[in-house]
């Protein structure tokens, strides 16, 4: 489904990019210190650092090892964008497209983890679907066999319904303005490798909102054009209905954690909802849209990184203290591309946006 014209806009490619990747940083430091305390966790290290409501970086405090791990994601400590899965996906989905267009396959995913993405930089389904494609691949060495494998196998993991599909869908609708549909393909072929269900869908969803959003009015149209991508009944698209639900009430944090209880931090519904409440809740300031979706807790980079780059590419303005600490400089584990400039990878988005459309 088209919901509007096709145009490429590089000022918001370049806005989405800034927004995604200052998101990041800011949920980088709190990740760890959430798995292990929660929201309540986050938000004491928050309150004790003065740093609530979280309108910049974290700041740095003494006794919190989990945090200083992550010293050069912290406030005043910032030179670049640090190396993050959340970042380097969506750069592997620049070069997937780049070689393949929009004829990209699932098998072409596969090829490039191999080719471009450590190992080691993996985690729940996709160090599954990884570990899968290493394993047939030996096999098929020491039993001389030429024919390949069914890709199905690699997501056949105990993870195919968490939130690693949502943080490599992100460019596929940066560069489909107005196609919200082709978006969420591209977006599920990538996912497909390692996901299924909610897994898929959450992907869908993301893509095909990033898509709509150049394309319509407001949020509220762009989140209706992206739910029509995927199953009405789907737990990625009640997620979505439930932070809608919740947008503009005053614990609407608690809300979420209570809903979700039974579900992992890590899992792609409770994420997705929580992405699109903070959407909703502070629509046209950046700072408290990406502040509150990280203060909220669960997977806090994944969540700063999707929740900043969809808001500034709806057109939210991005203070500079988000963007000059890191000076346009973005840190990758790729081989081959140990720090990539703002500036290159921006123009490079633009090109396969043109000649997608």
């Amino acid at each position: 489904m088209a919901v509007g014209s096709p145009r490429v806009e590089p000022g918001r490619i370049h806005a989405a990019w800034q927004g995604r990747v200052s998101g990041c940083l800011l949920g980088k430091p709190l990740e760890v210190l959430s798995f292990r305390e929660g929201p309540d966790g986050v938000r004491r290290y928050l309150r004790n650092a003065n740093a609530m409501p979280l309108l910049d970086y974290v700041p740095l405090l003494d006794g919190y090892p989990v945090v200083a791990r992550e010293r050069a994601c912290c406030r005043g400590h910032i030179e670049r964008a640090e190396p993050d899965d959340d970042i380097d996906y969506t750069l592997l989905a620049l070069l997937l497209l780049e070689q393949h267009g929009a004829g990209l396959r699932t098998d072409d995913v596969a090829r490039a983890w191999l080719r471009l993405l450590p190992a080691g930089a993996t985690w729940t389904a996709e160090r599954a679907a990884y570990r899968k494609l290493l394993d047939r691949m030996a096999e098929q060495f020491v039993n001389g066999e030429a024919a390949g494998f069914d890709l199905a196998e690699c997501s056949d993991n105990p993870y195919n319904d968490w939130i690693g599909g949502q943080i490599r869908a992100d460019l596929y609708g940066w560069v489909c303005p107005g196609r919200p549909a082709l978006a969420a393909e591209l977006a599920s072929r990538d996912a497909s490798l390692s996901h299924r269900g909610d897994g898929v869908y959450a992907a869908a969803f993301i893509a095909a909102l990033a898509a709509a959003l150049p394309a319509c009015g407001d949020l509220d149209t762009a989140l209706d054009a992206a739910l029509a991508e995927i199953p009405s009944h789907s737990g990625a698209a009640e997620g979505v209905r439930f932070g809608r639900s919740i947008a503009g009430t005053t614990d609407a944090v608690a809300r979420l954690h209570a809903h979700y209880q039974q579900l992992t931090p890590l899992h792609a519904v409770n994420n997705l909802a929580l992405v699109v409440w903070a959407l909703l809740a502070h629509a046209g300031d950046f700072s408290a849209t990406v502040g509150e979706a990280v203060a909220a807790g669960w997977d806090t980079d994944c969540n700063g990184a999707t929740v900043g780059g969809l808001c500034a590419l709806a057109g939210t303005p991005i203070d500079d203290r988000w963007t000059t600490p890191w000076q346009g400089r973005i840190g990758t584990r790729l081989a081959g591309h140990s720090e990539l400039q703002l500036d290159n990878i921006v123009r490079r988005t633009v090109e396969i946006a043109r000649t997608i459309a």
